[in-house]
Order: structure tokens, then C-alpha cells, then sequence
């Protein structure tokens, strides 16, 4: 097959329609945005704001933040214009194949596999951490083999509640959209009433000489922190792989993406100023700051409350991942590049639960035999790679088919989509060479597949 075929694009015209499909149209804006708030709210605040203030930039957390917030918000009114307009299951994947090419597409969708599977997993061991401090509030000895992966203490073996969550997400995923919504949108208001009950009470207990030094790492230990923490202000990608669920995804979708990113980003700000404010930022608990921050203060009550929610709260984000790793996968092999097998989906609940259960066991083993910092460096660069494609593919489109009908349009075309390629590329350059290393695996891993089965068997291929 000639190169040319790698670069074959779907035409608009047979993905833009709304027309219906093998999944199940249940959600309504308010469950769209739950689930996008549900994505973006969680590991960011309970585990990561901790442990990059704690080791990477210090009270410059609430900085590192804001740079990752204005990279994800030029993304996001991309990706809002793209989902008025491509109402499909498969985010930037699918965005990619219209605009770019299959070959871009087969890469921007191999690396989302990888990256939302990662994310699941950090977001479990997030958990698992205030699981422990819960644990022993409670005066309870579990065995050391189960309270952590190998290297992160004494006779430790596996991650054991981290690696029991991700299953039980797949299971919960299994259940069918239509319930999986409804107990996401139930845990979301519980998460969020625990964030706002932190920067309400912990305001009261901040001190402001621990704002000092601000920069104890440097700015570039702010900006280091950024390229971090950046899978935590990007949950709205994840949610808009559900379009095929939603009852009006032309409407409601864009809307949904940047009410959920604006909502979060003043939490995120808010919380990590108040976790800062409480202790020192060398006496930051880097896996559940703020119950051990709250602890310090003498407020041995509502530690245990924030670590309950905690452990609740941040289930959502995992539910949200796990939901994208999915509709991605099943994009991907209804389209031909996987094998159409993964594609099914259980004849009552209309899911894919073939793929929902090898997601929910690939992110087990991670969470129960990889420490959180190594599992958070599998997740940025395929993110950040992702959101150069989209805000590459949004401003090509603009003028490729500028008659094509929006129902959102970004405002300073090319200015705002640029500044989301430069910034996403700028972040990028801070990862570590291990991260790439890890990356250029995946890749060439990818190329493989792609070269051997993918490009023979899609289905523009086959006509």
C-alpha cells in the first residue's frame, strides 16, 4: 500500500451526523459536565498538589496550575469547537482521522490508550494513599505487602486497594451508561462539597510566612510542576469521548467542556493556595496532603472526613478515564485499525465491555506494581501531543471548510488554538528523558501495529 493511504481522511459529512449508533444516547448537559468536573477534579487536589508542592515547587503549586490551566483552556475551546461539530465517540482520535489523516489519527489514538489507562492508575495509588492515612487513623494494622508497590516501604509488594479500585470501576462501567452517569453525578456532588468544606475551613488556618520562599525550586520548578500536574486540568478530553451518549452532543458538549474546565480551575487555584498557606511546604504529606495538613492543625475530625471524601471524590476521575480509554479503543476498532472483536458491545447494556474489562486489569497491574510519580510520567506526553493535533487540526478545518456548520466557534482564530500548540509543546520539553524513553516505546510498538494490521484492515481501506 502506497503512503498515501496513511494519510486517507474520513469525510465530515459521515461522522458529523447524529444518526444512531450501537451506544446508548442517555446523558444531559448537567451529567456531560459532571462528568468532566468528575475528570478534572480529584488527584490533581488530593494527591498531586501535594507532592509537586512538596518536591517540585513548593507554595509555586498554585502556579503550576494556572500555566497548565491556560495550555488546557486554549485546548479546550478547540476541542469545544470540534465537538459541536463531530458528534462521535473518540475525541481527538476521530477529530484527527477527519482532519489530518489515518496515520495521525492511529498515533493520536495508540498514545490516548496508553495515557488514559496511566491516568486511571495514578488516580487509584492517589487514592490508596489516603486509604492509609484512613486506615491508620483508625489504629488498624493491615500487612505491609498489600500497602503499596515495590520500592515505595518496608515489605511492600503490591497496591492492593488501588489495584482492587480499577477493577471495580470496569465492573461499574459495565453496568451500563445510563447508571454509571447517575453514580457519577451523585459522587461528583459529594467530591465537591469536600473541596469547598476544605478552602472554607482551611482559609481560617493559613499562614502566610509559609507562602515563603514562593519559588524554593526556582520558576523553573513552577514550570516543572506544570508539565506534572497538566493531566489534571484536561478531564473535559476524556468526557467528550462519550458524545455518541450524549442526547444532544451538538449543544450540549461544547458547553460542558468549558463549564467543567472554568469550575475547576477556581478550585484548583483556591485549594492549592489554602494547602499551602496551612503547613510548610517541606511538611507537605505528598500522598494525602491535605488530611495531614488539616491533622496538623489539630483538626483530627475533618482530616478523616477529607480522606473519606477523598477516596470517594476521587473515584470519578478514575470513572472518567476509564470511560475514555474505552469509547477510544471502540472507535478505533469499529474504524477498522483494531480488530473488530474489541468493538463489541454486551447485548443489553450496549457497552463495550470486552475493552472495559482489559482497561480496568491493564490499569490494575499498574496501580498495584508501579509507585505514583513513575505511573503520573507515563500520562502527559500524549495528552500534550494530543492537544497540538487538535489545535493544529481545529485551525485547518477553519479554513479548509469554513462552511462547515458549528455550533461553537472559538473566538481569535488562529491566535487562541496557536497559543495551546505553543504552550502544549513548551510543557512538553520539561519531561523527563525517562518519559520519552517510555514514550518512544509506545511508538514504535504503535508504527508496528499499524504498518502490519491497521492500514490493511481500516475501513476506508476496505472501501
Amino acid at each position: 500500500m502506497s503512503t498515501q493511504g496513511m494519510f486517507r481522511r474520513k469525510p465530515i459529512e459521515d461522522v458529523s451526523d447524529e444518526g444512531e449508533g450501537g451506544l446508548t444516547r442517555t446523558l444531559g448537559l448537567f451529567q456531560l459536565t459532571a462528568i468532566g468536573v468528575g475528570g478534572i477534579i480529584g488527584a490533581g487536589i488530593f494527591a498531586l498538589a501535594g507532592a509537586v508542592a512538596n518536591e517540585t515547587a513548593g507554595p509555586a503549586v498554585v502556579l503550576s496550575f494556572l500555566i497548565a490551566g491556560v495550555a488546557s483552556a486554549a485546548a479546550a475551546l478547540s476541542y469545544a469547537e470540534f465537538a459541536g461539530m463531530i458528534p462521535k465517540a473518540g475525541s481527538a482520535y476521530t477529530y484527527g482521522y477527519v482532519v489530518l489523516g489515518e496515520m495521525v489519527a492511529w498515533f493520536i489514538g495508540w498514545d490516548l490508550l496508553l495515557e488514559y489507562t496511566a491516568i486511571v492508575s495514578v488516580v487509584a495509588i492517589g487514592i490508596s494513599g489516603y486509604f492509609s492515612f484512613l486506615v491508620g487513623e483508625l489504629g488498624l494494622d493491615l500487612p505491609a505487602w498489600m500497602l503499596g508497590a515495590p520500592g515505595t516501604g518496608d515489605g511492600h509488594v503490591v497496591d492492593l486497594f488501588a489495584l482492587l479500585l480499577c477493577l471495580f470501576i470496569a465492573f461499574l462501567l459495565n453496568m451500563g451508561i445510563r447508571a454509571a452517569a447517575r453514580f457519577e453525578t451523585v459522587v461528583v456532588a459529594i467530591k465537591v462539597a469536600v473541596v469547598l468544606l476544605v478552602i472554607g475551613v482551611g482559609v481560617f488556618y493559613v499562614n502566610t510566612d509559609n507562602y515563603t520562599p514562593f519559588f524554593p525550586f526556582g520558576v523553573g520548578g513552577a514550570i516543572t510542576g506544570a508539565a506534572t500536574v497538566f493531566f489534571a486540568v484536561f478531564g473535559y478530553d476524556a468526557m467528550s469521548t462519550a458524545a455518541e451518549e450524549s442526547r444532544d452532543a451538538r449543544r450540549h458538549l461544547p458547553k460542558a467542556i468549558l463549564w467543567s474546565l472554568a469550575i475547576s480551575m477556581v478550585l484548583y487555584v483556591l485549594a492549592t493556595l489554602v494547602l499551602t498557606g496551612m503547613q510548610n511546604y517541606q511538611d507537605i504529606d505528598p500522598e494525602s496532603g491535605f488530611s495531614t495538613a488539616f491533622l496538623s492543625v489539630g483538626l483530627a475530625g475533618l482530616a478523616d472526613v477529607i480522606a473519606v471524601g477523598a477516596i470517594v471524590g476521587i473515584l470519578t476521575v478514575m470513572f472518567t478515564f476509564m470511560l475514555g480509554v474505552t469509547r477510544v479503543w471502540y472507535a478505533m476498532s469499529r474504524d477498522g485499525l483494531l480488530p473488530s472483536w474489541f468493538a463489541h458491545l454486551h447485548p443489553v447494556r450496549r457497552v463495550p465491555a470486552r475493552v472495559t474489562w482489559i482497561a480496568g486489569v491493564a490499569s490494575a497491574v499498574i496501580a498495584g506494581f508501579l509507585p505514583i510519580r513513575e505511573a503520573a510520567e507515563l500520562t502527559n506526553i500524549g495528552i500534550l501531543l494530543a492537544f497540538v493535533v487538535v489545535c493544529i487540526a481545529v485551525i485547518v478545518l477553519r479554513y479548509t471548510r469554513p462552511e462547515a456548520p458549528r455550533a461553537f466557534r472559538l473566538p481569535a482564530m488562529p491566535v487562541v488554538p496557536v497559543i495551546g500548540v505553543i504552550f502544549s509543546l513548551w510543557l512538553i520539553t520539561f519531561l523527563s528523558p525517562v518519559t520519552w524513553l517510555r514514550f518512544g516505546v509506545w511508538f514504535l510498538i504503535g508504527l508496528i501495529i499499524y504498518l502490519a494490521y491497521s492500514r490493511r484492515h481500516s475501513a476506508l481501506s476496505r472501501g
